[in-house]
């Protein structure tokens, strides 16, 4: 499975990613080693999508962070 996940961050803005090991992924955002939320922690899972196809949570991740998605966002999710 693939995932697409947003996480809240400690400066009260968003941060949307993919992963296909939610687990490891997740410690290495709270752990600060992933350079885009390092200065941003804590940080906190919000909500997740799952997808069958890597490219599907790809394009979804990318729609998200279009100014429709972020539409979407404040409107059903945030």
């Amino acid at each position: 499975m693939n995932y697409v996940y947003i996480l809240e961050c400690g400066d009260n803005g968003f941060y949307t990613g993919c992963m296909n090991d939610p687990g490891k992924r997740l410690e290495r955002h709270k752990g600060g080693k992933v350079p885009a939320t390092r200065d941003r922690l804590p940080v906190k899972l919000t909500s997740y999508f799952a997808f069958d196809n890597k490219y599907t949570a790809f394009n979804f991740k990318k729609y998200l962070k279009s100014g429709s998605g972020q539409t979407f966002l404040k409107k059903h999710l945030v």
